[in-house]
């Protein structure tokens, strides 16, 4: 089993439609796509043994799913990381997972060139005279296992590191299934415009476009621009994008008021849509939204809100079921669990437990943590929700206090222990709070070591150590923190304090 065989497949059934576009502009067709993973994929193979580890720190662009698919085609596992960390977090998971070979794209290469990373072979800049020198002659798919890993995907914890999720062959190739059967239908010929990161949730959905010969089209920009996804949107046809909430609200309130004949379906998950925001989307692209609840060790695939769930608007539970993230996907198991994991009654709240072959095969070289995550037979989310009768399920907190904002997950932790380094800092507790634009913000309750810090300070020592997008955008001054009786912060209450004074 092998996923590279998608592709080799979709050259075979579809040699000349359009595979790979940049905006308007098809820059390779299915037979090209092949043919040049396939020389990729020889230049890797000559330079790195099965089973090494390949990191990709790059923006959205035709060659991520070039870099991707040799991965796979030479028996790597890819290593796609979300671009936008600082580099000291992308040295830690280069050094973790021990890469052996890293792709960056021109304009993020330079700034990883000083990382110190043992056991790196080469690093590549993509478009680069190195990058043109790996095609070599043509290799046939390396044979791999079921069980094999592919796709190693870091994930932030609570304790403050990055955790690889190791996911492998049959890992993607059930979440490519469950798309199919679920999510939507694919024919030769749609699009998906890849307007989030291929290096997350829209990079998976690249897996089933190329089973089915569709087009996977990267704006210009690289990225999100409202105006330039609505230009794509008429441009091309049978088009999905998958989008975390806000991107959606941004897209609803964007000043262009006209068809979009070519857009299909709208794949939203990552964080918590309003369901007013989710009412304003349908009345703004029709019956258009499809939600999807997931985490890094089950992509994409624990539950899914149907479109016709979405369009029901007659049920009585209309309203109930567009709060919820819906029934599991086909051939995964989705249970409400108490303290003993044993399922829950409807309506009552406990820990979302998740089995089937969609789920991980556990923490790279963590298997302490893989042990806890993975015990009893269930991955264990630290999502906290409850199911109704229907088996509709709706997510009430996260037991692991992730803060999601703009779709990217952000652990309070990480944060905390890097304004602790500031001498002024006594005490610090991290939570989210709700925005209207990202859905959450990041804010920090810090306890002051005499007088208080100078914002300014906490702020560079934030972009000194963690991406940019993970800083707080607000610092509140207290007295003490909230805390039981064992001396653990009470988050809730600082959540109650910020809903007082919002």
């Amino acid at each position: 089993m092998n996923v590279a065989l998608l592709l080799s497949r979709a050259a075979h059934l579809h040699a000349e439609r359009p595979a790979l576009a940049v905006g308007t502009r098809v820059v390779a067709s299915y037979a090209e796509f092949a043919a040049r993973v396939a020389r990729l994929a020889g230049g890797l193979a000559a330079r790195l043994a099965p089973g090494d580890r390949v990191g990709l720190v790059m923006k959205n662009c035709p060659a991520y799913a070039e870099a991707m698919f040799a991965c796979w085609h030479a028996g790597l596992v890819a290593v796609p990381i979300n671009a936008k960390l600082h580099p000291k977090e992308l040295e830690y998971i280069f050094g973790h997972s021990g890469c052996r070979l890293r792709f960056a794209t021109p304009d993020l290469h330079p700034a990883l060139a000083g990382l110190a990373v043992p056991g790196l072979v080469e690093a590549i800049e993509t478009g680069s005279a190195a990058w043109d020198a790996l095609f070599a002659a043509p290799i046939e798919a390396a044979e791999r296992a079921p069980t094999d890993p592919a796709w190693l995907f870091y994930t932030s914890g609570t304790t403050g590191r990055p955790k690889g999720v190791t996911l492998t062959q049959r890992n993607l190739m059930a979440a490519i299934l469950n798309y199919l059967a679920d999510v939507d239908a694919i024919t030769p010929g749609d699009a998906i415009v890849h307007a989030a990161p291929m290096s997350h949730g829209s990079g998976f959905y690249m897996l089933p476009h190329v089973a089915h010969g569709g087009l996977n089209v990267t704006p210009e920009s690289g990225g999100f621009e409202p105006a330039e996804i609505f230009e794509l949107l008429r441009a091309h046809r049978g088009v999905t994008m998958f989008a975390a909430p806000t991107m959606v609200k941004r897209l609803v309130e964007h000043r262009d008021g006209g068809a979009l004949p070519g857009l299909k379906t709208i794949v939203y998950g990552g964080g918590p849509m309003y369901v007013a925001d989710c009412r304003a989307a349908l009345a703004r692209f029709g019956n258009k939204l499809v939600q999807i609840y997931g985490q890094g060790e089950s992509p994409m695939t624990i539950s899914c809100l149907s479109r016709a769930d979405h369009a029901d608007s007659g049920h009585p539970r209309h309203l109930d079921r567009l709060a919820s993230v819906g029934p599991a996907f086909t051939g995964v198991e989705v249970r409400v669990g108490g303290a003993d994991d044993a399922p829950l009654p409807p309506g009552e709240v406990g820990e979302v437990l998740v089995r089937g072959d969609t789920v991980m095969a556990g923490y790279w070289d963590n298997p302490a943590a893989t042990a806890e995550t993975l015990r009893g037979g269930w991955l264990h989310t630290g999502d906290v929700g409850s199911m109704d009768a229907d088996g509709y399920l709706t997510l009430k907190d996260r037991s692991k206090d992730v803060i999601i904002s703009g779709g990217s997950n952000i652990y309070p932790r990480e944060v905390e222990e890097v304004l602790l380094r500031n001498p002024a800092v006594a005490e610090v507790s991290v939570v989210g709070a709700a925005d209207a634009e990202w859905g959450e913000i990041v804010i920090a309750f810090i306890v002051p070591r005499g007088p208080a810090p100078d914002t300014a300070e906490l702020d560079a020592l934030c972009l000194e150590n963690i991406a940019r997008f993970k800083r707080p955008k607000r610092y509140v001054m207290v007295d003490a923190l909230p805390k039981n009786n064992t001396g653990k912060v009470l988050k809730t209450a600082l959540r109650e304090l910020l809903a007082g004074r919002a």
